[in-house]
C-alpha cells in the first residue's frame, strides 16, 4: 500500500463517517459528527506523522483543473479595512508577521513575490464531502518564517483573518492554526494567484494559505497577520482555530 493510498483511508473513513452536510458549519450542530471528527483526529495525526511526515499531496495536470472551483468558507468580507483594500486593489494591503519571531516583518503583496514561490495543482478536500483541484502560486511559507526567524519556544503558527463567517463588520474573525512541520513542508504556501490569475476575492484575496495534505476549514483565507506562538490556549476558545473551538479535529490531515 502506498502513501497515497493511506491518506486516502485515512480522509475516506473520517468523511465516510459523516452525515451529508449541506455547507461546512453544519458540523458545529451535529453531536454526532463532532464525535467523529474528534474521534479522528489521534488517528489522522499519528498516521500522518507516522507515515507521511516529508510526502507531498499529490499534485494534478493542468488538464485536470476543476472549471468551476467551489469558494469554501465566507466569500465576501464586511471587515471595514477589507474594504478600503480591496476598493484599492489591495495596493495598501501588507502581511503582518509577528509574536514569536527575532525579527517581526511586513510585507506588501510585491515584497512577498519577491521571495521563494511555488506553483502547483492540487486537490481541495472539503469536510462537506466535496473537492475541486485548483492551480496555486504563492510565497513558501518557510520563507517568511525564515526570515522572520523563529524563536526556539514558538511551536505553532496562528493566522489571523479579516473574514467572519456571520458577514457582519464586527463578527468573530476566522482563525486558523498549524504545527511547525506542516508550516515549512514544501507544498505550504501563502497563495496570491490561482489559476494562472490574482487571487479572487471569493477564494480569499489578497492572501490565503494552502496547506495541502490538510482539510479545507485548514487553509485560511483573508489572512491579515501571521503570528508564532507557543501554545494557543489564550487566542479564541483556546482550541487553534475558529471551527476547532466549535467542534472540529485541530489537525485535520488526509
Amino acid at each position: 500500500m502506498t502513501d497515497t493510498d493511506r491518506r486516502e483511508l485515512v480522509v475516506g473513513g473520517l468523511l465516510a463517517g459523516l452525515p451529508l452536510l449541506t455547507a461546512c458549519d453544519a458540523v458545529s450542530g451535529s453531536p454526532r459528527a463532532q464525535g467523529v471528527l474528534q474521534g479522528a483526529e489521534p488517528l489522522t495525526r499519528r498516521a500522518q506523522r507516522a507515515l507521511v511526515r516529508n510526502a507531498l499531496a499529490p499534485e494534478y495536470a493542468e488538464r485536470d483543473i476543476s472549471p468551476d472551483f467551489r469558494a469554501n468558507g465566507s466569500v465576501d468580507p464586511a471587515d471595514a479595512e477589507y474594504r478600503r483594500l480591496r476598493a484599492d486593489g489591495f495596493r495598501g494591503y501588507r502581511l503582518q508577521v509577528a509574536g514569536l519571531v527575532e525579527r517581526p516583518l511586513s510585507l506588501s503583496l510585491v515584497e512577498l513575490a519577491a521571495m521563494a514561490t511555488r506553483t502547483q495543482i492540487t486537490k481541495h478536500d472539503c469536510v462537506e464531502g466535496w473537492t475541486s483541484i485548483g492551480k496555486w502560486t504563492g510565497t513558501r511559507l518557510s520563507a517568511v518564517l525564515d526570515r522572520a526567524g523563529l524563536r526556539p519556544e514558538a511551536r505553532f503558527i496562528v493566522f489571523d483573518c479579516f473574514d467572519a463567517l456571520d458577514q457582519r463588520p464586527g463578527g468573530e474573525r476566522y482563525y486558523e492554526s498549524i504545527g511547525l512541520d506542516d508550516a515549512f513542508h514544501e507544498q505550504t504556501i501563502l497563495a496570491w494567484r490561482m489559476n494562472d490569475q490574482p487571487l479572487p476575492v471569493r477564494h480569499g484575496a489578497p492572501l490565503r494559505l494552502r496547506v495541502e495534505r490538510q482539510l479545507g476549514y485548514k487553509h485560511a483565507k483573508y489572512i491579515r497577520r501571521i503570528e508564532a506562538v507557543a501554545s494557543f490556549s489564550h487566542i479564541g476558545r483556546g482550541k487553534g482555530g475558529y471551527w476547532e473551538d466549535r467542534g472540529y479535529e485541530w489537525y485535520a490531515g488526509i
